[in-house]
């Protein structure tokens, strides 16, 4: 379902656009992902809404990867892509689990700024992604999901999220109409 409307005080979250993520196979070019996202980024600056990106600085050891040795990565695998144009504005999430709310501040941050609905765009669909907005919507924010400003590396595990998991969750739709959504809203 498309997204009918953009609350007072929304919020966008973009999810692991950073350079070692980017830099993998995806199903849609990570450059477009990274396009949109960014537009949407400038946008919700411009009418004074918050922006948080978030980056995976590493995980959180589980059942199947305990005893396993520490994952090593390069030194700026967890950069942010410079063209997400950072403001000091923004909230930065570092997060060692898929979703950016466990493990983190981003509930305490967004309730703190009054924020109702979030938006999501980013890398991997069905992972980071969706696992954030699970607990986006388990949280009791309304949700709503960019589909074409995120991917992911599993042709079928994005068209899953989109089609089977992210209506359950909340509101689907496109840049260009949030966009449209966005310039139509007042500023804060």
């Amino acid at each position: 379902m498309p997204l009918t409307k953009l609350d007072t005080t929304a919020a966008l979250i973009v999810i692991d656009l950073q350079k070692g993520v980017v830099g993998l196979p995806t199903v849609h070019p990570a450059g477009e992902i990274i396009s949109r996202s960014a537009q949407l980024a400038r946008a919700f600056r411009e009418r004074g809404l918050p922006v948080v990106l978030v980056n995976v600085t590493g995980a959180a050891p589980g059942r199947t990867d305990a005893g396993s040795p520490k994952l090593s990565f390069p030194d700026d695998w967890t950069e942010l892509v410079p063209e997400l144009e950072q403001h000091p504005g923004d909230h930065r999430v570092s997060k060692q689990r898929w979703g950016a709310f466990i493990g983190t501040s981003l509930d305490d941050y967004l309730r703190k700024r009054g924020v109702t609905q979030v938006l999501l765009t980013g890398i991997a669909t069905s992972s980071g992604v969706e696992s954030t907005a699970r607990s986006a919507y388990d949280y009791g924010y309304t949700v709503a999901l960019v589909v074409d400003a995120m991917t992911d590396r599993n042709a079928d595990a994005h068209r899953h999220s989109v089609a089977n998991i992210f209506p359950r969750l909340g509101e689907t739709d496109t840049t260009d109409n949030v966009l449209k959504l966005l310039k139509e809203s007042p500023a804060r």
